[in-house]
């Protein structure tokens, strides 16, 4: 009886030998194999996740040894109409580079390429003040610690950034920091829900100071085809410099191109008289 045992544990030892011999010997997210100095194999790649073009950013990282570019080709903003000092931006080029490191961890570098600031009292209608120019920079490090691989139905990571004040009177005028915390569901074969919780430590040029911003939003990913779709998107600020709750929508189509390529569209709605009001074109694209 000993003997038959030993025979049978010796045969399905062979059996799970050969069925590993069979199985790749590679795979993006089941190991360490992968890293930027051995980079995965382009036919490995995963679904393209932007963090764009929503204020919820997507808990997936780029893949190993590849890189990713996330630009506002263009962008404008106008604060609410609620405030007493009415200001403009335009951002042009305003890009997100990003190159992974290993199976769950990629660095980012947030370059806003040109900048355009106006002001002006509210009870004037004329713009008393201009800045132009390259704005301040962003470093960022995200790492997912669920979900990587894209198979089940949940996600999260964690983002670190520090903003440096290299934009002059285009900047903030101080260093600032923050850490965001994104998720994603999986609720159907067409729909993604996404949530974020972010919290920053800003800076006021003019009390010269820094303040604590929150800024919680969730979002509605819907693939109406597989080269289609839409997103929507509620967010809301509470700033402890203002103390005071801002709420927007955000309502972008976005366009599947490529397998590597995407662009997207859309507007940021103020849902009360203090929060920006924004329309924006840009596109996604990974190499």
């Amino acid at each position: 009886m000993s003997r038959c045992y030993l025979l049978l544990l010796l045969f399905l030892l062979k059996l799970s030998g050969a069925w590993a011999q069979e199985q790749p010997k590679t795979c993006p997210y089941d190991s360490a194999h992968f890293s930027w100095r051995n980079a995965l194999p382009r036919n490995l790649l995963r679904e393209l996740q932007p963090d764009r073009p929503g204020v919820t950013e997507s808990p997936f990282t780029v893949d190993a040894g590849h890189a990713q570019v996330e630009v506002d080709a263009f962008r404008l903003s106008n604060n609410g109409r609620g405030e007493e000092q009415r200001t403009r931006d335009w951002h042009l080029g305003y890009t997100m580079l990003k190159f992974g490191l290993s199976r769950r961890t990629d660095i980012q570098a947030e370059l806003p390429l040109y900048s355009s600031t106006r002001q002006r009292p509210a009870t004037d209608k004329q713009w008393q003040e201009r800045h132009a120019g390259f704005g301040d920079i962003a470093l960022r490090v995200k790492h997912n610690f669920i979900g990587d691989d894209q198979q089940g139905h949940f996600a999260m990571s964690v983002i670190g950034y520090v903003r440096l004040p290299t934009g002059g009177a285009v900047g903030e005028g101080g260093a600032e920091y923050g850490l965001i915390l994104p998720v994603d569901i999986e609720l159907g074969d067409n729909f993604n829900l996404e949530a974020q919780l972010e919290s920053d430590l800003n800076y006021d040029r003019e009390q010269a100071r820094r303040y604590a911003n929150l800024q919680p939003s969730m979002a509605l990913e819907w693939d109406v085809t597989k080269r289609l779709g839409l997103l929507t998107e509620g967010f809301m600020r509470w700033s402890s410099l203002s103390h005071n709750w801002q709420s927007g929508m955000t309502v972008a189509p976005f366009f599947k191109i490529t397998r590597n390529f995407e662009m997207d569209a859309g507007t940021q709605l103020a849902l009360d008289r203090r929060s920006e009001h924004e329309y924006f074109v840009g596109f996604t694209l990974r190499r």
